[in-house]
């Protein structure tokens, strides 16, 4: 999601777009060195293959900030106004303007020979509450006359080439958001804001911009539909940008480069527009890794599409991420760290973009002061005083090698801070470890000083953990049940939880179902209406076990009595080699509540799915079957639920799913 963040006429100045580029190219200032990188900066190999890279500006850092600066002049040829332009900061109260932030971003990129994308004219959001309160007729000549005054003051600026006209329209699940422009003036004032905008400035490229519509899914399908039925009304919609706010634990969206051009098969110019990936704390060295995947997968995925005109990143640098203030388990979303140090994205995005960043050859200090605490029989932590480097070190490998001398180091972990635990280890043994550092280039330094450790208990710990208490079940479904419990204590320390289940009521065989280090489990895959029986035990590192827990009971619910359904599907759109289904709406036709439900249905030979949503479908075979996801499979009698996927199809094949039932268990 978009984070808080009198008309002139011109000469035409619509040149090529890699005209525009070169011309950025070609006066680039001669500044001092990024404290980041010696690679050749981003914005050159972006010209080179004819598109911009930009970032999302912020007006504080650059009044301010002289390392901010220098990267952003250096390394983009292209700014979008973070939260300046946007209608609370330009227009706070009726005919009431502030310019100061807008003009500030207008100037740099002026100065900078870079272009700039306004952000946003019409958004639910960061828009004043006197807009808001509004009634039709006064709401509509508001949002006209706010375009008209914004767009108007820079349309004789060459710098300024486009703008968000509307911004987050749809809902997740591909229907208009319930705004307060929406309910107040109806789909209506999104033609209606692009035809202000193009009386504005004749020359603007206009968009329309959301988030979570980077894959092939409802969203982006509502999108495209959309995008087709205002140019087949001349509405001057020009071009799609794709948010792309992405999170290494959600995967990537592998049918970007597919959804970018059916988009562009539209006629219009699609954009990579606030680009962030964020990745669950703490960093890691391997979190990194498949962050810089994902902006490789996003640079790629853009050159491949001819009408992609570029990527925007949002900021460039986590000091001033929007990310750890709305996710606070997450953050580190971007390609400078908060001392303005490359990370490993920065790499993949100049390499993706043609670049030889490791032409560092300088290797960061060598870690001092290596030291281990909190040995225990199976682990060990270590620390050690942080390297430097001339451009910035991106994480430590953690070596070790077995007993108190011989043997050889090998590398068993990373690290991007200045600690590391060490887990898995062998009681009452030895070991030594060092540790040394790496930069985004791949230069290594010296291995650090050597300390040896020895792992405490071993075969001498015969005391077995107290048994776990106070076992019980609770939120329990047709096909899975939470189970907590009281810990058990030990004398050395308990390691986890063995889970055993056996069948029924009484009578049968526990079974070890799975394990925990905590004092919760829940277990899934379970039988609708079948009653089980559940017991723990707790572990320790010497591998003594304790007696069992006592016994809990329980009985799944649903099993289908008194439930049925009903599915009805619908071809949404298709196009050559693929189609949408949606929405594939199921009912509960029977007289009692489901808890889950399945849908089957046939598919042509050829046809293969490549995208879904709100369900979970596999495919064997020329069969699809769809379950309810955990959120939409309890169904009271006469309701409904939907879900959609995407299919590809052999060039020429008009054929489509078919065939589709519905069962409860």
């Amino acid at each position: 999601m978009t984070p808080p963040r009198v008309s002139v006429h011109r000469a035409r100045r619509r040149i090529t777009s890699l005209a525009v580029l070169a011309l950025v190219s070609a006066f680039l200032p001669v500044l001092s060195a990024t404290p980041a990188s010696a690679a050749t900066p981003l914005r050159t190999l972006a010209a080179a293959k004819g598109k911009f890279i930009g970032f999302a500006g912020a007006t504080s850092p650059l009044a301010n900030e002289a390392a901010y600066r220098t990267i952003a002049q250096t390394e983009f040829n292209q700014i979008t106004a973070e939260n300046a332009m946007k209608w609370d900061a330009t227009e706070p109260s009726d005919n009431s303007w502030n310019y100061s932030g807008a003009d500030q971003i207008v100037n740099f990129a002026v100065a900078n020979n870079q272009i700039v994308h306004g952000h946003t004219l019409v958004w639910h959001s960061q828009t004043p509450s006197w807009v808001q309160s509004l009634g039709a007729t006064a709401m509509r000549t508001a949002m006209q006359d706010h375009i008209t005054t914004l767009v108007g003051r820079y349309a004789s600026n060459t710098a300024v080439q486009s703008w968000d006209v509307v911004n987050e329209v749809f809902d997740e699940n591909g229907g208009f958001r319930s705004s307060f422009w929406y309910n107040t003036l109806g789909q209506s004032f999104i033609a209606d804001a692009f035809r202000y905008a193009r009386a504005a400035d004749p020359d603007a490229r206009l968009c329309i911009n959301d988030y979570n519509v980077e894959g092939i899914n409802a969203k982006s399908t509502a999108m495209y539909n959309l995008v087709q039925s205002l140019r087949a009304q001349n509405v001057p919609v020009d071009c799609v940008g794709f948010q792309a706010h992405l999170a290494t634990q959600y995967g990537f969206p592998s049918d970007l480069q597919q959804n970018m051009a059916r988009f562009a098969a539209l006629g219009v110019q699609v954009r990579i527009t606030e680009l962030d990936i964020r990745i669950q704390t703490p960093r890691t060295a391997a979190k990194d890794t498949t962050q810089a995947q994902y902006y490789t997968n996003v640079v790629n995925a853009c050159l491949a599409v001819t009408a992609c005109a570029g990527i925007t990143i949002w900021g460039f640098t986590d000091k001033y991420s929007w990310v750890p203030d709305t996710f606070p388990s997450e953050g580190f979303a971007l390609p400078y760290d908060n001392n303005y140090a490359v990370k490993p994205a920065y790499t993949a995005i100049n390499t993706a973009l043609g670049g030889s960043p490791n032409n560092d050859t300088q290797a960061p200090t060598t870690p001092s002061n290596l030291a281990s605490s909190g040995v225990t029989s199976s682990s060990v932590n270590l620390s050690w005083t942080a390297s430097t480097d001339n451009v910035g070190v991106s994480g430590y490998d953690i070596l070790r090698a077995p007993g108190t001398s011989g043997g050889t180091f090998a590398q068993v972990g990373t690290s991007t801070t200045a600690s590391f635990g060490d887990t898995g280890l062998t009681a009452s043994t030895a070991y030594r470890y060092q540790v040394r550092a790496r930069d985004a280039a791949g230069n290594t330094s010296a291995v650090s000083n050597t300390v040896t450790v020895t792992t405490s208990g071993g075969t001498g710990d015969t005391q077995a953990p107290t048994a776990p208490t106070s076992l019980a079940a609770a939120g329990t479904t047709s096909s899975s049940t939470n189970l907590s419990w009281t810990a058990s204590t030990d004398n050395v320390g308990v390691t986890g939880y063995d889970i055993l289940r056996a069948p029924g009521t009484s009578g049968g065989t526990f079974a070890q179902v799975g394990t925990s280090t905590t004092t919760s489990f829940s277990n899934t895959g379970l039988t609708a209406n079948t009653a089980y029986r559940y017991q723990v035990r707790a572990r320790d590192a010497a591998g003594n076990v304790s007696a069992v827990s006592n016994t809990v009971t329980v009985t799944t619910t649903g099993g289908g009595t008194g439930g049925g359904c009903s599915v009805t599907a619908t071809v949404q759109t298709q196009w050559t080699g693929g189609y949408v289904i949606q929405p594939v709406t199921v009912t509960n036709t029977g007289t009692s509540a489901i808890t889950s439900w399945t849908v089957t249905f046939t598919l042509p030979s050829g046809h293969a799915l490549v995208g879904q949503w709100n369900g979970v479908i596999t495919t064997s075979g020329g069969t699809g079957t769809a379950k309810n996801a955990a959120y939409n499979g309890n169904l009271a009698p006469g309701q409904s639920t939907t879900f959609g996927f995407q299919i590809s199809r052999p060039n020429g094949d008009s054929s489509t799913a078919s065939g589709f039932t519905c069962t409860t268990p």
